[in-house]
């Protein structure tokens, strides 16, 4: 193995390996290798392709470092967007679903520390990463809204989701460090991207509060397809050119959508 100890012999290393912010990475392999000889280890695996968060164990998002590692999806600048439009609803009562390592749950949090924030994750390996960056009992495990506490329903002022929603055909196409190191099932949104937001949107009545919002992240392509599985909701599409996001967000106007409150 070829040893690069120096910040442009990384620099060069990364470069060479396709890293676009190798001068970056290099600084944050430097931060985060104790020895020589980890920094060697981690240098040799960010060439060979595997994902910087995933070696350092942390991702900076919306001024945070949110805890990530192996097997978990890696939060993107794009969704910070979530946390924008969420903070700025100031809600009192918070949910992300499909939360991953729940980044937007925590920094929702950290930016409204009087809030009830809430997260929700299938995937046990995400559940671990969660529970260290949000409250650990406030980190629900099961499909969608399954796990979530009953007393939640109905109160609930924002439910926000970052869900899979890259069309399976599109997987293939994918950067290799997403596509072979990301778990597939917080990538692949179904045939057209939209399976899981269809779910969301029927199941987001029965936790929302009576005008509370439904927050999804999509693409721009996909905008029209997300609000219209938000049956019972008014919509309006938010983009932010500058971090190539695009959300859409709805009110409940539909009170009869909402199924009785479970007295369970």
């Amino acid at each position: 193995m070829t040893s690069a100890r120096t910040p442009p012999e990384i620099v060069a290393r990364l470069r060479a390996a396709g890293c676009v912010f190798a001068e970056e990475e290099a600084e944050v392999l430097l931060r985060s290798a104790g020895t020589p000889a980890e920094l060697d280890r981690l240098v040799a695996a960010r060439v060979a392709g595997r994902p910087l968060e995933h070696l350092v164990g942390w991702v900076g998002f919306a001024g945070r470092e949110i805890a990530v590692g192996p097997g978990v999806f890696v939060p993107r600048r794009r969704t910070e967007l979530l946390v924008d439009q969420v903070v700025a609803l100031r809600p009192r009562v918070v949910v992300e679903l499909c939360c991953g390592a729940a980044a937007v749950a925590a920094a929702v949090a950290a930016a409204l520390p009087e809030a009830e924030v809430h997260a929700a994750d299938v995937s046990p390996e995400a559940l671990v990463h969660a529970r260290r960056n949000l409250r650990a009992d406030r980190v629900h495990g099961g499909d969608m809204d399954e796990g979530l506490p009953a007393d939640l329903r109905g109160r609930v002022d924002v439910l926000v989701a970052n869900a899979p929603y890259v069309p399976t055909a599109a997987i293939s196409s994918m950067p290799p460090e997403a596509r072979d190191h990301e778990p597939l099932a917080a990538l692949d949104g179904g045939a057209d991207g939209l399976v899981h937001h269809r779910r969301i949107g029927a199941l987001a009545p029965r936790w929302l509060r009576p005008g509370g919002h439904l927050v999804i992240e999509t693409s721009a392509e996909q905008a029209a397809g997300t609000a219209a599985a938000m049956v019972g909701f008014a919509t309006a599409v938010v983009e932010d050119p500058e971090r190539y996001a695009t959300a859409v967000v709805g009110i409940l106007t539909d009170a009869g959508s909402r199924p009785p409150r479970s007295s369970t």
